[in-house]
């Protein structure tokens, strides 16, 4: 279990949608100290946060954070990107920059923190995954998903000798600007974060957001044709 309270987090992808919510959040919690990073970061009137520059897709980038931030505890791999790109008929090139930021960029994190997290005592990873990470129908965004859970689940493992929490977020759809045009039931960020930190908070490794993930989980167990994510509910 990971203690909030005095803690020092980074947040990707902090300074908007579910990002902002999880930087807010571990502010009412009595964090420390958030750095909240972004392509082209926007400076916030909390003296707690710092924004940073950050894109996860490049190697230099992800380094001369790792140099300038040493005393993290808390990592949210947050930052992600959605196109509309169906497998066979989607821009291939979409495609490889979805996994880009959605697999890689994660990992980069990962990779370039965890002599960090090991330094600060262990400290806890919280990498975003999506309840499409088990269901289809989210063509290559899904694909990605799914890679992330699959990559979270061996750091777990990897990270375990050093005392590092690693926890799976799946939810649905959050109420922010990245699926505001989908005509679907939505949970707001700020409950999203809410319940994220209990589970980092208890100890967790998996946190299953709202109903239509777990239901979606359950179906694990079934058949394949019923893992297609209902979007209009």
């Amino acid at each position: 279990m990971t203690t909030i309270a005095g803690s020092v987090a980074l947040v990707t992808g902090g300074r908007r949608g579910l990002g902002k919510a999880f930087v807010d959040e571990l502010l009412v919690r009595g964090a420390k100290k958030v750095y909240a990073t972004a392509r082209k970061p926007a400076p916030s009137d909390d003296e707690r946060v710092e924004a940073l520059a950050l894109d996860v897709t490049d190697d230099a980038s992800v380094a001369a954070l790792a140099e300038r931030v040493r005393d993290v505890d808390v990592i949210f791999n947050n930052a992600g990107v959605l196109y509309p790109a169906p497998l066979l008929t989607g821009d291939l090139q979409q495609v490889k920059d979805m996994f880009d930021t959605n697999v890689y960029g994660p990992l980069r994190i990962a990779k370039a923190f965890a002599p960090i997290l090991a330094d600060n005592g262990g400290g806890a990873l919280v990498d975003i995954h999506s309840l499409l990470s088990w269901g289809a129908g989210g063509g290559a965004y899904g694909a990605t998903k799914a890679a992330l859970w699959s990559l979270t689940n061996s750091l777990r493992i990897e990270l375990a000798g050093q005392n590092t929490q690693v926890v799976g977020v799946h939810l649905g759809f959050a109420d922010t600007d990245m699926v505001a045009a989908l005509p679907v039931e939505k949970i707001s960020a700020a409950d999203a974060a809410r319940i994220v930190l209990d589970g980092v908070e208890r100890g967790d490794s998996e946190v299953l957001v709202d109903d239509v993930t777990r239901e979606i989980k359950a179906a694990l167990a079934g058949p394949v044709e019923g893992l297609t994510v209902p979007i209009n509910r």
